[in-house]
């Protein structure tokens, strides 16, 4: 299936949550254990455009979503402002169909136009189809936070991948 790679926009906040809370409900994919409101997406989407974070969405030809990867904010201090940290989520159905790569390969191009020069992905550890994708896209393992999480009634290690981009050409500390 031929997929659209084109920016969400407000519309697709309903499918974004439920493509959040499906995997809050399922997965460890994301560490929380309530579902996420109307609500608390229209703050999340606030955030995203004040920060001139990209959600980049993937399309089927009927123009619903089938999944989106986004980055934001690595940490609050000024010496962070050239690394993010993204996140990439696929519809359960849509899973294993090569969504999840384009999607990465289409934030990694958004973070290089926007002069980002560190891509951080935290993982849940034992999710081994993430890593092996981000793997295969160049990314390297960073380091394995041990029990950093407990869902589902047991401990999560949480694994670091990053990737060094080419940019900025004229990093400052302004």
């Amino acid at each position: 299936m031929e997929l659209q790679i084109k920016p969400c926009t407000e519309k697709q906040l309903p499918e974004i949550l439920a493509i959040f809370n499906e995997a809050i409900l399922n997965s460890t994919a994301l560490y929380d254990y309530k579902m996420r409101t109307m609500d608390m997406m229209y703050a999340w989407y606030a955030d995203k455009q004040k920060g001139n974070y990209p959600i980049i969405g993937a399309f089927d030809w009927n123009d619903m979503l089938l999944g989106f990867a986004t980055y934001g904010q690595f940490r609050v201090r000024p010496a962070y402002k050239y690394t993010v940290e993204h996140s990439i989520y696929v519809r359960h159905d849509r899973r294993g169909h090569g969504t999840g790569k384009v999607l990465l390969k289409e934030i990694i191009k958004k973070a290089e136009e926007q002069d980002y020069h560190v891509l951080i992905g935290g993982i849940d550890a034992s999710n081994t189809v993430s890593i092996l994708l981000h793997e295969k896209e160049g990314f390297e393992f960073c380091g394995l936070i041990k029990q950093a999480g407990y869902k589902f009634g047991k401990w999560l290690d949480l694994a670091f991948y990053q990737l060094i981009l080419k940019t900025p050409e004229d990093p400052n500390e302004n």
